[in-house]
């Protein structure tokens, strides 16, 4: 499934590095594309949109 989220608090790429770790840690084969310039996260996965939006949340982030 191909997921696209706006996550306003993404302002660099130490926090996209931050946000596909998490992701991956619920896919390890998750694709994640990111821009803290328009602050959009694009993430190819086989995980349920809730999973990948929780742990981005955990990780600190949030999902608008």
């Amino acid at each position: 499934m191909k997921l696209q989220l706006k996550v306003p608090n993404m302002t660099c790429g130490g926090c996209l590095n931050t946000i596909t770790k998490a992701i991956r840690t619920v896919d390890a084969k998750a694709t994640v594309q990111g821009d803290p310039k328009t602050k959009i996260v694009l993430v190819e996965t086989q995980a349920s949109e809730s999973a990948i939006k929780d742990v981005i949340t955990a990780a600190g982030y949030q999902v608008a």
